[in-house]
């Protein structure tokens, strides 16, 4: 298990964003050198936890809960062959690209340690939105990407360091549930009756998503 690439994202002009600037940071190439990777604050105030790296959109992305996002290079190459395009190290918006590690399979509140200083913690899965459809130009991208699941993960970040293309990842803690990123991405899209299962998930799940279990249950015991 290891990084293949550290990928970072400079904001430029698109057409096809709704933020308010019409700029967007998903077009991630990446980095040559080592990183920094550090808490950047709650969500609306922080924006990525890579140094270098732009976050655009702070009313959907970034933030502590939010701060790193990780894709597994061996479900790129899948997409790739159902593309039938080439799709390079962080083309997905991804800031880190994986081998040998199950992302979109990882347990929310599982831990991993990059490198010699850096740990991580799992707390969701990615949703797609117009922004991530129009950067990849592929009609009706964002229905396609939410059947297949496969959503990668979103991590927090629990100690901070450096980091950098070809740091071995570890696993230094796996919780005793069952609710991975795809659950709870399953649960919080298309799949609603999944909620109260995230619930076992407790405080490491990411903060909207153990709101939104919550207030399901406490509907359907009304």
């Amino acid at each position: 298990m290891k990084l293949l690439s550290v990928n970072l994202g400079r904001p430029r002009p698109v057409p096809y964003t709704d933020q308010p600037q019409g700029v967007t940071g998903i077009d991630k190439r990446p980095a040559d050198g080592p990183v920094r990777v550090a808490a950047p604050g709650p969500k609306g105030v922080g924006g990525s936890g890579l140094a270098g790296d732009a976050v655009c959109e702070l009313r959907h992305h970034g933030g502590d809960d939010q701060a790193v996002y990780a894709y597994a290079r061996e479900d790129l190459d899948i997409w790739e062959r159902e593309l039938g395009r080439p799709l390079a190290n962080g083309c997905f918006g991804e800031n880190l690209t994986t081998v040998g590690l199950e992302v979109s399979g990882a347990l929310v509140g599982e831990r991993w340690r990059i490198g010699s200083e850096v740990v991580l913690e799992v707390t969701s899965g990615r949703i797609p939105c117009r922004t991530f459809q129009g950067h990849l130009g592929e009609r009706g991208w964002v229905k396609r990407f939410t059947r297949k699941g496969a959503t990668g993960a979103y991590l927090r970040v629990i100690e901070p360091g450096e980091i950098r293309t070809g740091d071995p990842i570890e696993i230094v803690h796996r919780p005793d549930h069952d609710v991975t990123a795809a659950l709870e991405f399953r649960a919080t899209t298309t799949e609603r009756e999944l909620l109260p299962r995230l619930l076992a998930a407790g405080p490491a799940l990411h903060p909207e998503a153990l709101a939104a279990a919550r207030k399901y249950v406490a509907a359907q015991g009304r």
